[in-house]
């Protein structure tokens, strides 16, 4: 009896891991078609064509083929999350205990996989979803644009020239913004030199402040110099003056 039961709990385990194998290559293959669909998307929609034209030609049919493979993969995503909860009940039943340690090492498997392909997915359909907006928004302002241009007659001279202002101003900030880099750089540095000057001028002082005895002796040969030069002077003028005299007399 124990011989069955056992039968039957590893052909039901063996049943529930080939369809999360299914279902994962079912979502590999799904998921890169979605990638493709919409780099199509983005490819189409950097082309030359207007926005108008391009959405008349393919933009419902491509809206709706995505969101057809985006329920599909929500679905697969679905039913493989299932799939994995069963096995983690699986593994909590008494007779896969005895193997409960390598079946945790196929549901966690099973689970990374499911986790890969669900991150695969939202990345996917945020990066989609981030560049219709864009396009949707480049779309929306150039047909107020040209709304703009056909109802107020506005000519196209006029516009380049608002135009050029524009990319004038944009790079009037550019170089305000590396003119303030830069006057904040310098700024550092002299910071950074007077910091270092202010260093070694406190070291100059401590070390003045620790050896009074070099300040007495230089100030001692300063004083015996000046007295030398001095008596030296003296000399030296006593005999200019006897010269002189002795030269006129």
């Amino acid at each position: 009896m124990s011989t069955t039961v056992m039968a039957t709990s590893s052909n039901y385990w063996e049943d529930l891991r080939k369809q999360a194998r299914q279902l994962e290559n079912e979502l590999d293959l799904k998921l890169v078609s979605f990638s493709k669909l919409c780099t199509s998307y983005r490819s189409s929609g950097h082309d030359q064509q207007p926005r108008d034209s391009r959405s008349e030609s393919f933009g419902p049919f491509q809206d709706n083929m995505l969101k057809a493979m985006t329920s599909e993969v929500e679905q697969l995503l679905t039913k493989l999350s299932a799939v994995n909860d069963k096995m983690a009940e699986y593994t909590n039943t008494p007779g896969a205990l005895s193997h409960n340690a390598a079946l945790m090492h196929t549901l966690q498997r099973h689970r990374d996989i499911l986790q890969d392909y669900a991150h695969e997915f939202q990345k996917t359909k945020s990066n989609f979803l981030t560049l219709r907006e864009r396009e949707d928004l480049l779309g929306s302002v150039h047909r107020d644009i040209e709304s703009y241009k056909s109802s107020s007659g506005v000519n196209n001279r006029r516009t380049e020239i608002f135009l050029k202002e524009h990319e004038h101003l944009r790079n009037s900030n550019s170089l305000i913004d590396n003119a303030i880099s830069i006057a904040m750089a310098t700024k550092e540095n002299i910071t950074f030199q007077r910091g270092m000057l202010k260093s070694i001028q406190t070291r100059v002082t401590t070390l003045a402040n620790r050896f009074p005895a070099i300040n007495n002796l230089i100030q001692k040969i300063n004083l015996r110099k000046r007295r030398d030069s001095l008596i030296l002077g003296g000399v030296i003028g006593i005999c200019t003056i006897l010269l002189l005299l002795y030269t006129f007399h």
